[in-house]
């Protein structure tokens, strides 16, 4: 919370090096992903974590051919589990050292070099959480993802249920419980400061490419990707539709003719939370 811009920073720095790390021992290919930072839970905690989007292989090391991953998982879990650890825990001391990290309030006594160190070893003695999630079912699935996940805010319009008596009220999801969902109430003041928390630091970027995705490096290797994994399959064609199967005209757009497709079904409550004040709408 003190040292906001430089920890963030660590987090997507140190998980970006631990797959490039442990890529090639594993599995003896060099990847290409992006990372986003992500700092909220369900309930608008803070919880700092990193999204890595990664294919499943990568090139081999001499850029010969293409090099996929098992079915089952990308990389063991406990190694990248223990490297990351290894590498955020360096890097803390690297920016210690350099005087980078401040410390404030009740944090003051970890200005002193041999408490911080005391304070880093504590560290070792606990699992560092990586999450490895099998791959999407194709194009669409990752596409609906990233849209999901990577320019997102806090909290989105949908999740909002009420705003009554100063009180905010919203859905979340309880994963400890088959991601059952909840209605969480909040003061008003408690939701702002909440919402504030995730707000990031001036000039930080909390999209980044690395390995062949690198903005330095797609232009060459990407195509060099999409040769050695050979043509794209082209979609089948299906059969023009009978005329008892065509849309109907409030199914098409007025402008072009083509067939308009559903993507989202808004609730009164919805429309009206996505509504433009009153006094526009006079106006």
């Amino acid at each position: 919370m003190q040292n906001k811009k430089i920890l963030y920073h660590l987090l997507l720095q140190t998980s970006a090096e631990t797959l490039l790390e442990v890529a090639p021992q594993h599995l003896g290919a060099e990847i290409g992903f992006f990372s986003v930072l992500h700092t909220w839970n369900q309930k608008l905690e803070h919880h700092p974590h990193a999204h890595c989007v990664v294919p499943p292989g990568g090139l081999s090391l001499d850029h010969s051919r293409w090099v996929p991953s098992h079915a089952r998982f990308f990389l063991p879990i406990p190694v990248p589990r223990k490297v990351f650890r290894r590498e955020f825990v360096i890097a803390l001391k690297r920016n210690f050292r350099q005087g980078k990290i401040g410390f404030h309030g009740t944090l003051k006594p970890l200005a002193h070099p041999k408490a911080f160190s005391a304070w880093l070893r504590t560290l070792y003695r606990h699992h560092w959480h990586v999450y490895s999630k099998r791959p999407f079912g194709g194009a669409e699935q990752a596409l609906c993802y990233l849209g999901r996940y990577t320019h997102r805010v806090t909290i989105s319009n949908p999740r909002l249920v009420s705003f009554v008596d100063d009180q905010v009220t919203f859905r979340w999801r309880d994963r400890a419980h088959n991601n059952q969902e909840k209605l969480l109430p909040l003061s008003l003041d408690e939701f702002l400061r909440r919402f504030l928390l995730h707000l990031l630091p001036r000039g930080f970027v909390r999209i980044r490419h690395f390995g062949f995705l690198a903005n330095r490096r797609r232009a060459t290797l990407l195509p060099l990707c999409f040769q050695l994994l050979g043509p794209i399959p082209q979609p089948q064609i299906e059969p023009t539709a009978s005329a008892a199967q065509q849309p109907g005209p409030l199914c098409r757009c007025p402008k072009c003719g083509g067939t308009m497709v559903i993507i989202q079904t808004l609730t009164a409550a919805q429309i009206l939370l996505r509504s433009p004040p009153l006094f526009l709408r006079a106006a």
